[in-house]
């Protein structure tokens, strides 16, 4: 197999995976996980998302959780804000964000479901959000980039259309996303086959969820064809609120546990990643979905 010798990982568990919880998370219990994500040595946290708590309740603290991570790890870590729109791009702004995930559904149907617009209405609001980023990463997370939940398998050319026109619109970074967790390996190696040559130089960043146990699977067929940077939900939690069958991520641990195993270095202490696991499983009112805390 053609490994590479490091990957880099974007922890989303504090907002990914805490998004669908609908009892009330403390604002000091989710800053608290954030520690630890740093301490283990994660390096780039999606530490929230800028949405309308009506939306998503669960993010009501977003501006404090930001503000408050942004200054106690300035310059030590990079904090990334999930947004939905300009509003929300406007807002962690504002609020410090290092860097702005904006995501649009390669899927018209999920688009519509997620944030009441159309592709091209997300698209111009994404290439005014690249004009006012300043020197800001804005990374095009594409959901539904292999399933959708409404409509089906989604063709690869959809997926393409949507990064290319976030290219053009001053993307810095690409993210693919497997919403409801039904992408197999072949699956996996299909739409990377169609896109890796269309859009030369382009690091593609994966995000896919564990929903039919074949995550991991994706990711090793992803890590043959190239790919190092990934995605991934500390205790495997997460699911997007508006897709019927979103569940979990890919744990965190796992991949680690797996890289670590294949000698391909992440930068991350494993051990002090399970404890955040377990303070996680300990914090929340659901379990953890991660098989690690359960050897």
């Amino acid at each position: 197999m053609n490994l590479p010798k490091k990957v880099s990982i974007t922890e989303v568990g504090p907002r990914d995976g805490l998004q669908n919880i609908k009892t009330w998370i403390p604002t000091e219990t989710k800053l608290a996980i954030i520690d630890g994500l740093v301490e283990a040595g994660l390096k780039k946290i999606e530490v929230t998302s800028f949405v309308h708590p009506k939306a998503i309740p669960q993010m009501a603290d977003s501006a404090t959780i930001l503000q408050v991570v942004k200054h106690k790890y300035e310059g030590k870590i990079k904090c990334v804000a999930l947004v939905p729109n300009l509003f929300g791009a406007t807002k962690a702004i504002e609020f410090g964000a290092d860097e702005i995930s904006f995501f649009i559904s390669a899927s018209e149907k999920h688009n519509m479901e997620n944030v009441r617009q159309t592709i091209e209405d997300s698209l111009k609001a994404l290439r005014t959000v690249c004009e006012i980023k300043a020197d800001r990463i804005v990374r095009l997370i594409v959901p539904t980039s292999f399933v959708c939940p409404f409509s089906g398998k989604v063709d690869p050319s959809k997926v393409a259309y949507v990064i290319e026109e976030g290219l053009k619109a001053g993307a810095n970074e690409i993210g693919l996303g497997d919403t409801i967790g039904k992408a197999h390996p072949l699956h996996v190696e299909t739409l990377l086959n169609y896109l890796i040559p269309r859009f030369s130089g382009v690091d593609f960043i994966l995000h896919l969820h564990d929903t039919y146990g074949m995550g991991l699977a994706g990711i090793m067929t992803a890590l043959n064809m190239g790919i190092t940077k990934y995605e991934a939900s500390v205790g495997g939690l997460g699911g997007c609120p508006f897709a019927p069958g979103a569940a979990g991520n890919i744990a965190t641990e796992d991949l680690v546990y797996m890289l670590h195993e294949m000698n391909i270095e992440t930068g991350i202490d494993l051990g002090k990643l399970v404890d955040v696991a377990r303070m996680v499983d300990k914090a929340i009112p659901m379990s953890v979905n991660g098989h690690l805390l359960k050897v």
